[in-house]
């Protein structure tokens, strides 16, 4: 190991190997100083030791965590996480498989240390989604078990009243892949009795200060602990320790590890049943016969229990009070006394709980345990009760030292084999250790022919009258020689007087001490027994998990032979254990309770001296001292103590077992105490280690001293070239400076002489060239000024781009006026040229079209401001969707322009009629509306001019040149809807064919050629006209008159 400060600090070594001298006060004095330093871990080589502080240190943290992860174990100060470190480390790159051996009395920290253990190796675990998962379910298995199998003791407040083994598997990477939980030994006696000034299981108090109020309804509970008979019918209050908070916690665990809300609201019911059991009360009476029975007192509570269950009360009811005891063929039923009821009902609240507590373990096994088929490493966390000494010992304490014996048999055996095997492995002679075998103990209990728990099987199977007298006297036969065993009778026999050993009584001198244990309840705790009818009954229920735990009730499985003994099963179980362990690389604990009140940091030397006796720790420390104190590896021996020699120091070139030899050989240790492994150096006291360690010291202040000097020396060397180079910058800069200023008043001088020089040049010349033409150019250069002003102002505030806006900004100068007018005119054209380019084609020809319109009828026909708002469509017939006039478009075989209904007037009578209008590139048509005939058709050359009114009518006169075809009748009197556009495109039509413009004839009266002569026809505006239709009225043959509106 490496022996640091904190490990070979003479006043309070942190390993108790290294003590000289070696006594039991030493060792007293040693765990007494550190532990008042607050260092409650101290090491016997790579056992650790803890005393129990009994308040939180700052010694847990994530710093703490990674200050130990993959360090030296002796490298750092003595600590539960090194042991853990080196345990995970071990499995993870060496493949061995580990365990954790944790002991020590109820209340020494047993349990704290198991959670600190599996909480850094959590901690140290590789991260991912999979592997956080099995880690928090491994550890949410705490407070579940904590919850169902711990309790309040008088030496602890969260004392484990059962033992708890736990395999973590891991695979070659070394990630928790899950686990496997065993349990020994619950101390199920605690559910019907327990003494004043202790509590229950904590399960019962979490769920009655933590359930809700709906819970506890649905449970038949109350909230008062004092209402329950085994609680004593005492108040729950416990300081420090939240119940409600705890039964939280608990709940969220069980969700962590997966339970479904079923299974836990099942387990709940479960444990009211046992809760409410014990409030199930007899009376006495007697039959006719004069036998005494018993019957339910108050049925309440029974009720409500075969409520929860699902059960007939009369069943359970028959199942408490009477007993069928099968004789031969027959089975007789048989009623129960008061005390036996008692024991009946008392009997199946253990069963119920206890069955109920390895169901518990095995659904969380089923949780956390591993896939099969995966190759896994496996660490052993065991947890388990300490040795017991209470002023009245009974049966639990009897098994539980027993179990301890074999826990410190396998310690002494396990610790000398690793001692042995070092020692051949590095070449050394071994030296064979004298201690105390305590296998005589274990013998004397667990011969299986004529061992304590042989005997006690066979008390409970033989017929006749059976008591614990007769066992006791068994034993005083057996044993009456045996130098550990001894009891009154013993003693009488060796005429030994001793008044603290009672009649009922035997006594076992432990590794630990001697202890007395009262005989009485032996034989019915360890028969166990439950009666048949009562697990019927719990087999009948229709409560599925209350079923399952009692699968001897089914009457197809009646088994009339006996169930093994509790002392049976438990020494079957210490055996399976003891083999896991030694199956396993051991590492050790050893946890000690400093007082009896659970005061913080009080040391109680008298108690803890007792410890030390019990735990063997003395022999501990022999056994590691057995031959050579001190063992470290060469390389790490030759970096700490090199500079005692100049050979090696500062640097060693050869081997480090050489380096070694060299060193020692310089300092010139006798050669009996030291000696040379194949790559460790042994040393055998401790004394020549301290001597090396304060040799050490000394050359360190000396070497410090040098290393200041040096460093002072270094330091004022560049203290003085840091001064000297800042005074040299500072010279260079403040050179510098002075220059720059006198440079810059060289400037300045400058520029005032060249200004002055400059002005006088100016001045000069002004009077010779400038003076003459100075308002002319002064009158240009203003007037440059104003226009470049208005032309940026005018840039700025320039109006929108809108054809149809027409503002322009106002002129700020008159002299400006006709070029803002030019401006205005050519900014218009402008946006005018910009708009007309954005155009389609189609809106190009509507437009042109209404210009057309517009030179042809503005302010000449008031029927054209009629027609602005409406858009040109041409095609007003749907000559395409409607096919019978599509043949009217075959006779004009060229282009059409426009297609319209048209009223034509009579030229006999002046009435009108409908007609069809086709117009195209080359044709005008006339056709009959109903037949859709072509009437006429004209040649577009054959129309000589147009006449219409001025007012707002839709008659126009079609006049025809008399050489023309269609002529022959005459001219066209029309009235049309959409005058305006007919003779708009009748003009661009023309204009397209014969590049001459239409004659168009503005005027109220005007003259028409008929076939019986020329027609006069004069337009009269009249209110008569109702519609925008005109009326035509002969007045003779040769005038006609038409009334417009």
């Amino acid at each position: 190991m490496e022996a640091t400060t904190s490990l070979l600090d003479a006043a309070a070594v942190g390993d108790l190997v290294l003590l000289d001298p070696l006594t039991e006060n030493s060792l007293l004095h040693t765990l007494q100083e550190r532990f008042r330093r607050s260092d409650i871990y101290t090491y016997i080589g790579n056992v650790v030791i803890s005393v129990n502080p009994y308040r939180s240190l700052p010694i847990y943290t994530p710093e703490k965590v990674q200050e130990y992860h993959n360090c030296n174990f002796f490298a750092v100060k003595p600590h539960i996480y090194a042991i853990a470190d080196d345990a995970y480390r071990s499995l993870r790159d060496r493949d061995r498989d580990q365990c954790i051996l944790i002991t020590g009395e109820s209340g020494a920290g047993k349990t704290e240390a198991s959670k600190l253990v599996m909480s850094y190796v959590a901690a140290v675990c590789s991260k991912g989604e999979e592997v956080d998962k099995v880690k928090e379910q491994l550890l949410q298995s705490n407070p579940v078990l904590e919850a169902f199998g711990n309790a309040k003791t008088v030496r602890n407040d969260n004392s484990s009243r059962f033992g708890k083994y736990m395999d973590v598997e891991f695979d070659f990477k070394g990630e928790p892949l899950g686990g496997v939980i065993s349990n020994y030994l619950l101390e199920k006696s605690r559910i019907v009795r327990h003494v004043k000034g202790e509590r229950n299981f904590h399960i019962f108090y979490q769920l009655l200060a933590g359930g809700s109020a709906q819970l506890l309804q649905q449970l038949k509970l109350r909230q008062d602990c004092r209402h329950y008979s085994y609680l004593n019918r005492e108040s729950s209050g416990l300081p420090g320790m939240d119940d409600a908070a705890n039964f939280r916690a608990m709940q969220d665990a069980m969700r962590v590890i997966g339970f479904s809300p079923t299974e836990v609201t099942a387990l709940l019911e479960v444990t009211a049943v046992v809760l409410k059991l014990g409030n199930v009360q007899l009376s006495s009476n007697y039959q006719s016969s004069g036998m005494e029975a018993c019957s339910i007192a108050e049925p309440q509570e029974l009720q409500e229990i075969c409520e929860l269950i699902g059960l007939d009360p009369s069943m359970l009811e028959r199942a408490l009070c009477s007993r069928t005891v099968k004789a031969r063929d027959e089975a007789v039923l048989t009623t129960l006394s008061v005390p036996q009821g008692y024991y009946g009902r008392d009997a199946l609240a253990k069963n119920i709980y206890s069955r109920l507590f390895d169901w518990l373990v095995n659904r969380i096994n089923t949780s956390i345990q591993v896939k099969p088929g995966k190759q896994r490493k496996v660490m052993g966390v065991l947890d388990i009760y300490g040795f017991e000494i209470f002023q009245d010992n009974g049966f639990e304490q009897f098994i539980i030292n027993y179990c301890n014996e074999k826990l410190q048999q396998i310690f002494i055996l396990m610790t000398l084999k690793e001692e042995q095997e070092e020692y051949v492995r590095e070449g050394i002679q071994w030296t064979p250790v004298e201690f105390f075998d305590n296998s005589i103990i274990c013998n004397l209990i667990e011969n299986s022919k004529c061992g304590i728990l042989a005997m006690l099987d066979e008390e409970c199977l033989r017929p006749g009258v059976v008591n614990e007298d007769t066992f006791l006297t068994k034993l005083n036969q057996l044993f009456a020689t045996h130098k550990h065993y001894e009891s009154k009778e013993t003693q009488n026999a060796r005429h030994v007087m001793d008044a603290s050993l009672p009649p009922q009584c035997f006594r076992i001198h432990h590794y630990a001490g001697k202890v007395t244990y009262n005989v009485t309840g032996f034989i019915e705790k360890n028969n166990d027994l439950l009666f048949r009818d009562l697990s019927q009954a719990m087999w009948a229920a229709q409560h599925t998990l209350l079923r399952s735990l009692f699968p001897e009730g089914d009457p197809q499985r009646v088994s009339l032979k006996l169930p093994p003994t509790a002392g049976f099963q438990f020494k079957a179980s210490v055996a399976t254990l003891m083999k896991n362990l030694y199956s396993k690389n051991p590492n050790y604990i050893r946890c000690i309770k400093p007082n009896e009140t659970k005061t913080a940091m009080l040391f109680t030397p008298e108690l803890v001296l007792a410890q030390i006796r019990y735990l063997g720790l003395m022999e501990n420390v022999r056994v590691r001292r057995a031959g050579y104190a001190f063992r470290q590896l060469y390389g790490l021996f030759l970096e700490r103590y090199k500079m005692l020699s100049p050979r090696t120091w500062p640097r060693w070139a050869g081997s480090d077992r050489e380096g070694a030899k060299v060193l020692l050989a310089e300092l010139a240790f006798p050669p009996e105490e030291l000696a040379f492994g194949h790559t460790k150096i042994f040393i055998r006291s401790p004394h020549t280690l301290f001597d090396l360690e304060r040799r050490r010291q000394e050359r360190v202040a000396q070497l410090a001293t040098l290393i200041q000097k040096t460093f002072r020396g270094w330091r004022c060397r560049t203290q003085y070239q840091l001064m000297r180079k800042s005074q040299i910058i500072i010279s260079a800069w403040f050179r510098g400076h002075m220059q720059k200023n006198k440079y810059k008043q060289m400037k300045r001088s400058a520029l005032i002489i060249q200004a002055y020089a400059r002005g006088w040049k100016v001045r000069r010349a002004y009077r010779r060239y400038f003076r003459s033409g100075a308002s002319a150019r002064l009158a240009n250069f203003i007037y440059r000024r104003l226009v470049q002003k208005f032309l940026v102002g005018l840039r700025r505030n320039l109006p929108p781009l809108s054809v149809m806006d027409r503002t322009w900004p106002p002129t700020p100068y008159k002299f400006l006026a006709a070029a803002n007018q030019e401006l205005r005119s050519i900014f218009y054209r402008w946006k005018c040229k910009k708009y007309r380019e954005q155009l389609t084609p189609q809106r190009r020809a509507l437009l042109q079209a209404k210009l057309c319109a517009s030179e042809l009828f503005k302010d000449k026909k008031t029927l054209y401001s009629k027609s602005l708002q409406q858009p040109f469509q041409g095609e007003y017939l749907g000559l395409t969707q409607n096919p019978k006039y599509q043949k009217l478009h075959a006779v004009a075989k060229d282009k059409l322009v426009m297609a319209d209904t048209v009223r034509k007037v009579n030229r006999a009578n002046g009435k009108t009629v409908p007609r069809l209008l086709l117009l195209t590139t080359e044709h005008l048509v006339l056709a009959d509306p109903k037949a859709a005939q072509p009437k006429t058709v004209l040649s577009l050359s054959d129309i000589r001019s147009v006449s219409v009114t001025r007012f707002s009518d839709g008659l126009l006169a079609l006049h025809l040149k008399e050489t023309s075809t269609g002529g022959a009748k005459g001219d066209f009197l029309l009235v049309s809807d959409h005058l305006i556009e007919l003779i708009t495109r009748l003009h661009q039509t023309l204009m397209d064919a014969t590049a001459q413009a239409l004659p168009l004839h503005i005027a109220d009266q005007f003259s028409t050629r008929f076939q019986k002569g020329d027609m006069a026809v004069t337009v009269v505006e009249s209110a008569k006209a109702g519609s925008n239709i005109p009326i035509c009225k002969k007045r003779g043959s040769h005038k006609m008159e038409v009334l417009v509106h």
